[in-house]
């Protein structure tokens, strides 16, 4: 009985869900446009991308489900995927250090999914697998890109802070912790609201997804609770390896030079080696005759 009104609960598949799937896509691109945002076209892009994205999974996910390999190439190239969304958001293209990404993404959902897994709380199955860490990958995903963002743009913003550091004796990483640690932290908000909140403003994915499967609330919430404190451990793990990899200067956005002007050092690290270099060669000139 439940399963049954469960289903029904599903939106029908047709011309009317098509349609109001256009009109909020191009509803909410005019409103970025006029309103000044400036991310018209990419709301309307991201629409249509999801749109086909999901047609193609929902027809693909039948047969991977099928098979554990399957599933594990699957979400091999969930994570390749997020690794490269998230590097280009950071370094503005899909540049050789954007790959650092992949060491804050896996690193925060691996060890989670593994514990899950041993402890029977998710199934070793397919169909419990995938959904899970699709939901872990993408949470991973979107902390690392926000915090290397908000790490650049702070160090870029408060270059003397991180240069006076530098002038006190900091290494260059420590200096730039220094500078970011607090704007990166901002990265964890948007899941500690969601978890502060459950229940309460929202009723996120995995609640809704396991309520329209059939189970009752109790287990639909246990499965939420599961998917909200995991993704808690997995973005703070993601942040700090992010935020580290930025103060390094291993994740550095890709500086596009114009003819005539200078760019600034492209990361932390690249500002103190320039200096040195210029300090040893201008001793060397200083002591020969």
């Amino acid at each position: 009985m439940a399963a049954g009104g469960a289903m029904d609960a599903a939106p029908e598949v047709g011309p009317v869900l098509a349609l109001v799937l256009v009109a909020l896509a191009a509803g909410a691109g005019v409103l970025a446009r006029f309103g000044g945002l400036g991310l018209g076209r990419d709301m309307v892009v991201a629409a249509a991308r999801a749109a086909v994205q999901l047609a193609v999974v929902s027809l693909v996910i039948a047969v991977v489900l099928r098979s554990a390999g399957w599933t594990a190439v699957f979400i091999a190239g969930m994570v390749v995927v997020a690794v490269a969304t998230a590097g280009h958001r950071i370094t503005g293209a899909v540049a050789r250090s954007a790959w650092w990404t992949t060491l804050p993404i896996v690193a925060g959902v691996a060890p989670v999914l593994a514990l899950l897994m041993a402890s029977t709380l998710v199934p070793a199955r397919p169909v419990a697998v995938l959904p899970i860490a699709g939901i872990f990958i993408g949470g991973a995903m979107s902390a690392t890109g926000l915090t290397g963002r908000r790490a650049l743009d702070e160090l870029a913003a408060r270059r003397g802070e991180y240069e006076g550091g530098l002038a006190l004796g900091l290494p260059p990483r420590d200096a730039a912790l220094e500078v970011c640690r607090s704007a990166a932290a901002l990265a964890l908000f948007p899941v500690l609201d969601q978890t502060r909140t459950v229940g309460l403003v929202t009723l996120p994915g995995a609640f809704v997804g396991v309520l329209l499967g059939g189970a009752d609330p109790v287990e639909a919430g246990a499965t939420q609770l599961l998917v909200l404190i995991g993704l808690l451990a997995i973005e703070a793990i993601a942040v700090l390896i992010t935020l580290d990899l930025v103060a390094s200067g291993r994740l550095a956005r890709v500086s596009r030079r114009r003819p005539g002007r200078r760019s600034p050092p492209a990361s932390p690290g690249a500002g103190a080696r320039r200096r040195r270099s210029s300090g040893r060669a201008g001793r060397r000139s200083g002591s020969s005759p």
